[in-house]
């Protein structure tokens, strides 16, 4: 899988969603002290800028990258009418090749998206290998249970209910750009084995009551429960791994959604 033949779905319109409409979360305070503690930082991916501008905003010394070069750009657009410049690059993670160490990274709702097992791993390990010695990774990842609705896909008699149909449309958002917007998405098919769905986004833009755009894309999410994970990280060379609760520090419990990872390159 190479940057141009990701299988996801943040291009196009949709990108153009994530920039108008995703850009606040309180994943923005959580991970914010840990790029305070250790710069310079990365956020991968940093998609259309959620986490990274704010941060760039107050001085700190934040890099991004992304899969996608629609997202990139959003987030170069963004920056620049702020009169911000940061790094930007578009790389996948498992191709990850920039040329700068960090003393932190964040991957905040991307890891598991459009890749395989095998690319996840390299993912971690090039991750790993972008870390200063002695440096963090702090990244989150929603537990395979924690969608209700997709979990009892898992299922044999309800996988036979798949694909589901177009769902229908949905109230249009109003855009800054004059726009309207509208996202559909729908379960295609899961791979209990695999540990993965198939998911397609409809992306749809009018302007002045008319259809101007119409997009189909397609993303392979791959879900990992805890230990999985924790042996992934320490697949990959982490040490001293952490899982804490749902953006909160606690312990993690089985009530949390998300969970978050914290692994160190070894100082030595």
């Amino acid at each position: 899988m190479s940057t141009q033949d990701a299988s996801t779905w943040h291009y196009g319109v949709i990108a153009r969603w994530w920039a108008e409409f995703n850009t606040t979360g309180p994943e923005i305070d959580y991970f914010r002290p840990f790029v305070e503690a250790g710069q310079p930082a990365l956020d991968v991916p940093c998609g259309n800028g959620r986490l990274l501008l704010p941060y760039v905003r107050a001085g700190l010394d934040v890099d991004g990258c992304d899969v996608s070069a629609d997202m990139v750009a959003h987030c170069r657009e963004a920056a620049e009418r702020e009169g911000l410049a940061p790094n930007l690059y578009v790389q996948p993670m498992h191709e990850l090749d920039l040329p700068r160490r960090y003393r932190t990274i964040l991957v905040c709702g991307g890891f598991g998206l459009g890749t395989t097992y095998e690319q996840d791993l390299e993912g971690l390990t090039r991750l790993h290998h972008h870390l200063e010695p002695g440096g963090l990774l702090v990244l989150d990842s929603e537990m395979p249970y924690a969608d209700a609705e997709a979990w009892h896909f898992w299922l044999k008699d309800k996988r036979a209910e798949l694909p589901h149909p177009r769902p229908e449309p949905k109230k249009r958002r109003p855009g800054s750009d004059g726009a309207e917007y509208e996202l559909r998405s729908r379960v295609l098919a899961v791979d209990p084995l695999d540990q993965s769905f198939r998911m397609e986004m409809q992306a749809f833009m009018w302007r002045d009551g008319e259809l101007v755009a119409e997009e189909t894309h397609l993303l392979t999410m791959r879900l990992y429960f805890r230990n999985e994970l924790v042996r992934l990280l320490e697949s990959a060379g982490f040490v001293d791994i952490e899982v804490r609760g749902d953006h909160n520090d606690a312990e993690p419990t089985g009530d949390d959604d998300f969970l978050v990872f914290l692994g160190r390159r070894p100082s030595t």
